[in-house]
């Protein structure tokens, strides 16, 4: 069964194309990332399928709602955690979900229970008493996520949930996230830019960049479209080592990138012994040699031609950029 349903989605702001003409489909019960650096369009895909933005052409339906014809169906069939707090500080957590609760017209006597319940699933039912004030960025996402539950969507979305946070508190939340998609059946919809959370908890997701989606599949196949192992080769003379590794029979498919060339093949140790002599005989230093078998950041690298956090650094000096033009 189909929980979402996305054919040709596209959003431009003037005249910029922050989502370009995508399509893809969601089953119920998948965990599905929306993966990319920030900047990619992933933000906005969410703010139109939850109906808080109109698309500018398109179509998506939400467990079979349509998000233009039926908005308040949608609406009532998700959740939703931003990526920015939307919590009132200066209410207490029970306070907080009791508020969402009347929004929803949930009877006080199931309200009051699900709330307790809640509360005691996210590990925060001794702090219901407590001003939101006073807790973590860990609890206040959980707290988060809880509150989102509480009309009992069928879809969950979750925006960059772990953002800000330290790695055992990330950890700890992916194990909520985890435990709510196999013991609630909630399709759950999550951006990300974290490779290891997308690797993690999703059952397929669809690699972002500048709109587009450039590759859909699991983790595992994505890795493999790639296939062998990834060499990844440091050096001060980045462009001139990347022209002479060209030059290699065996090289099918190498990129440069930061200070590096990466280099994807079979059986990679047969031919890291070429690669130092090939430097050395050229006279170029190389600062150190890694063989790894791919990750989802040599995916991104491989379909782009960049890593993410390469593509993360020129999207905030492109936002400076602006502000410094006034924009």
């Amino acid at each position: 069964m189909i929980a979402i349903q996305v054919e040709n989605l596209t959003k431009r702001f003037n005249g910029l194309i922050a989502v370009d003409n995508i399509s893809f489909s969601i089953n119920s019960g998948e965990v599905f990332g929306l993966l990319g650096p920030n900047g990619a369009g992933k933000t906005t895909i969410i703010a139109m399928l939850s109906t808080m933005l109109k698309p500018t052409s398109g179509s998506a339906s939400v467990n079979n709602f349509d998000i233009l014809k039926n908005e308040d169906d949608v609406r009532k069939s998700i959740g939703i955690v931003f990526q920015d707090q939307s919590l009132d500080e200066e209410l207490t957590a029970y306070e907080n979900m009791d508020f969402h609760g009347r929004l929803y017209r949930i009877p006080k006597k199931v309200r009051q229970k699900k709330i307790i319940e809640l509360l005691k699933l996210v590990e925060l039912e001794n702090k219901k008493n407590n001003l939101v004030k006073t807790f973590s960025g860990g609890m206040r996402r959980r707290l988060e996520i809880a509150r989102g539950l509480l009309h009992e969507p069928k879809v969950l979305f979750l925006d960059e949930p772990t953002l800000g946070l330290d790695p055992q508190t990330r950890n700890r939340l992916w194990e909520y996230i985890e435990k709510l998609n196999k013991e609630k059946g909630i399709t759950v919809i999550l951006t990300t830019h974290y490779m290891e959370e997308a690797d993690r908890l999703c059952d397929r997701m669809a690699i972002i960049d500048k709109g587009k989606i450039i590759a859909l599949d699991t983790s595992e196949k994505l890795k493999e479209e790639i296939g062998g192992d990834v060499i990844t080769i440091k050096s001060p003379e980045r462009d001139r080592l990347y022209s002479k590794i060209n030059t290699l029979s065996w090289v099918k498919h190498a990129e440069p990138h930061d200070n590096s060339v990466t280099i994807s093949l079979q059986n990679a140790e047969k031919h890291v012994d070429e690669i130092v002599n090939l430097a050395s005989g050229n006279g170029i230093a190389i600062d150190f040699i890694s063989i790894h078998k791919p990750t989802l950041e040599d995916v991104f690298l491989h379909y782009t031609g960049r890593t993410i956090r390469e593509e993360e650094s020129g999207t905030k000096d492109q936002m400076r950029m602006m502000r410094r033009m006034g924009r």
